[in-house]
């Protein structure tokens, strides 16, 4: 009875000294924040503010908590609070917004707008996503998205391209702070040199977008948006080497040239000098590399505070790729093979805001490429410059129309030492001189708060292929709080192929290139619909996006590998081509350190020809990406990546090709641990291809005689030598270590 008296009192105790915590959440203007979750750390208390932002927490029992207070938009605040005897606690908050979970994004609809609000989905990764697997370049770096591959074209200069939902190099348009610096004959590398420390994030449009972005953005946009001279951090180094040799340093550097002169300088290295044959072809299985690239953008101040920024960028990159015993005396020549390129190249762009009381500015870029290469004895010697301007007008009218006007201008000059430059005698050179004008309007119309529709038009007129005309409709409703997000899109694209600047396939190994007929500019219709929802717990953020695509194309230009395996013939499909998937990425971030992001992309890219449907090569049917992260109290990470692909239809040399027709299931698996000592020093340092995974040892087909000596490649094709044969990289297991410091 004693024990039952004594129990009751201690009950009625915490009972008497249970306390509530009460209070209103709002935003920094002072609005009222309504539906964000409380909760005390470490316990099973938690509510949701209603309406009006006001939550309360009742039956507190006496004690020390952390309040954690999270809502989507905003930054999550903690707050320690000691729950006392003799009264309630008042406890109201205000919360920061989080740009981090609603980025502006540029690169939809050609003006800064918040990712939420763009009627264009946009993904956007961040230079933090990029950090958790180091490569040496951006190439490499966009293997752990979803729904874009890294593809290389060539098992020995290991060029290569970036795919987009299926669609191969050719149809994605790579920019650098919007502007089109990366096409033609850079577009297998164009992507390699950029400092990777100037880079603040990258933002991907899947689908065409050439209303507002022209030719070559059939198939989608990535877009490098490099970081500002005056928020930059003053020195930025990263420098990390492998267990293979590569060396890779990175260097971004902040200076102040004058009053009204901001800059920024980068500069990246790259050097791989080891001629490494783990498969035993006694060809390199990593091509050698030796690259320099130089970055330099400044920012003018305007006493009208107009913006004023140019760029420009060098890259010289000297690669070779072959036999083990080939040197520099064999270059071009029929005793040893090789494939040796060297790349000169420079950029210049910038953006020049009018001194008009409208919103006017005029961006431009210019871009020169020179190439001299041997691959075996085949030269190819190739030179482009491209010019680029265009004015861009923004208007506010009233308070539902956002009206954006442009007229475009772009200038191509490409020579080169193939037959696709001689006259029409077929003897004197007739360098390609194209002129692209070209006019576009949208108009962003906002129905209601929560409903947008964007339309927009673009007419190029193609000196050598006529008229282009492109339209564009995109629609975009969201919930009252964000967390449901629809938008609708459907387009049109083109592109006006050049296929040697664009297919190093055309190039290397045995077989012949030909044409059959003149090459139309391709044209493709597509339709999106994506579905973004977001949720918020107690201890997690989840953002869940979906979406289904559907590309339909008229006159395409594929290489035709198959109707005659000795040669490449190049063709506007005589039929049709159709790309079409689902694809759902899951973003999950929790307040104990763990993130999580994955995605899974299941396609059909078809060709139909003469009622016939094939698989696309070279194009997996299903594809898988991950990075999970895990970061702890001491400033220590680790970071664990990867990616699957299915099997994909591979190109082979006749029914006698004994190389398989199809690749394996394979993985692409990375892990990586990092340490902060401070805000400046952070040491890294891993595994790549766990798993080892590297492609059959007879991808290189008759590597044993790349001259072809002795043999009728017509009678015999499935003998000739063959290095497009390529899924995968040959680069094995290796370990690595680096080092990052930054000086704020």
């Amino acid at each position: 009875m004693r024990y039952s008296i004594l129990f009751g009192f201690l009950f009625l105790s915490t009972i008497s000294f249970a306390q509530t915590i009460s209070g209103k959440i709002s935003a920094k203007n002072g609005e009222e924040i309504p539906y964000a979750n409380v909760y005390l750390k470490q316990t099973k208390m938690g509510t949701s503010t209603n309406e009006n932002g006001f939550y309360e927490l009742k039956k507190v029992p006496k004690d020390t908590y952390t309040l954690i207070v999270s809502s989507i938009g905003y930054q999550t605040k903690s707050i320690r609070i000691n729950v006392l005897n003799d009264k309630n606690i008042l406890q109201n908050i205000t919360l920061l917004d989080d740009n981090s979970l609603d980025e502006i994004v540029v690169s939809g609809t050609l003006r800064p707008v918040s990712k939420t609000n763009s009627p264009v989905p946009v993904e956007v990764y961040s230079e933090t996503f990029f950090r958790k697997n180091p490569t040496p370049s951006i190439f490499e770096s966009l293997q752990n998205v979803n729904g874009v591959r890294p593809q290389l074209n060539c098992n020995v200069c290991n060029t290569g391209d970036i795919h987009i939902n299926g669609l191969e190099g050719p149809y994605t348009f790579v920019l650098i702070d919007g502007m089109p610096i990366v096409s033609g004959l850079s577009t297998v590398y164009g992507l390699t040199g950029i400092p990777q420390a100037l880079i603040e994030r990258v933002e991907i449009v899947k689908g065409p977008a050439s209303t507002l972005y022209g030719s070559e953005a059939i198939g989608g946009i990535i877009n490098i948006i490099t970081k500002k001279p005056t928020n930059a951090p003053k020195l930025t180094t990263d420098t990390f080497a492998s267990s293979w040799g590569e060396v890779n340093l990175d260097v971004g550097l902040r200076y102040k040239a004058s009053n009204k002169i901001n800059g920024l300088l980068g500069v990246n290295y790259f050097n791989f000098q080891n001629r490494i044959d783990n498969n035993d072809d006694n060809f390199t299985d990593l091509t050698l590399q030796n690259r320099i690239s130089l970055f330099n953008k400044i920012n003018i101040a305007r006493k009208s505070n107009k913006v004023f920024t140019i760029a420009g960028r060098y890259v010289y990159e000297d690669r070779w790729g072959g036999e083990l015993d080939w040197e520099r005396e064999f270059r071009g020549g029929n005793e040893i093979y090789g494939e040796s390129i060297y790349t000169n190249r420079w950029e210049t762009f910038g953006t020049y805001e009018l001194l008009t009381t409208e919103n006017l500015s005029f961006q431009f870029s210019a871009n020169g490429h020179y190439q001299n290469s041997f691959y075996g004895v085949t030269s190819y010697n190739a030179e482009q410059i491209i010019g680029f301007g265009q004015l861009v007008y923004n208007k506010q009218l009233g308070k539902n129309h956002d009206l954006l006007l442009g007229a475009a201008y772009r200038y191509t000059f490409y020579d080169d030492n193939t037959f696709t430059t001689l006259g029409d005698d077929g003897i004197e050179n007739s360098p390609s001189i194209i002129h692209l004008p070209g006019v576009f309007a949208q108009d962003e119309i906002s129905l209601t708060d929560r409903k947008k529709i964007l339309l927009g038009v673009r007419w190029d007129h193609n000196s050598l292929h006529g008229n282009i005309f492109s339209p564009r409709v995109n629609y975009k409703w969201n919930s009252k709080d964000n967390a449901n997000i629809v938008r609708l899109s459907a387009g049109n694209g083109f592109r006006v192929a050049n296929v040697f600047t664009e297919d190093h396939a055309a190039l290397t190994g045995a077989r012949e290139v030909e044409f059959d007929g003149d090459l139309d500019p391709e044209t493709s219709w597509n339709a999106n619909i994506n579905y973004v929802k977001k949720i918020n717990t107690e201890n997690a953020f989840i953002t869940l996006d979906g979406s289904a695509f559907y590309t339909y194309f008229n006159n395409r230009i594929l290489p035709d590998y198959e109707t005659d395996p000795g040669k490449i013939i190049y063709a506007n499909l005589d039929g049709f081509s159709v790309s079409k998937g689902i694809s759902l990425n899951a973003d999950l971030l929790f307040t104990n350190g763990l993130a999580i992001n994955a995605g899974a992309t299941l396609m059909e890219v078809s060709v139909t020809e003469n009622n016939i449907k094939t698989q696309q090569l070279l194009t997996e049917i299903f594809s898988g990406v991950w990075s999970i992260s895990y970061h702890f109290e001491n400033n220590f990470t680790i970071d664990y990546t990867g990616n699957v692909y299915g099997p994909m239809r591979l190109p082979l040399l006749g029914e006698n090709d004994v190389r398989a027709e199809k690749s394996p299931w394979f993985s692409i698996q990375n892990i990586q641990l990092s340490k902060k000592f401070s805000n400046s020093w952070e040491v890294y340092g891993g595994v790549k291809n766990l798993l080892n995974f590297t492609p059959a040892a007879n991808s290189i087909n008759n590597a044993n005689n790349p001259f072809d000596v002795g043999i009728d490649t017509e009678a015999n094709p499935e003998l000739a030598f063959d290095p497009s044969y390529v899924y995968a990289s040959n680069q094995g297991i290796r370990a690595f270590a680096g080092l990052r410091y930054t000086l704020f």
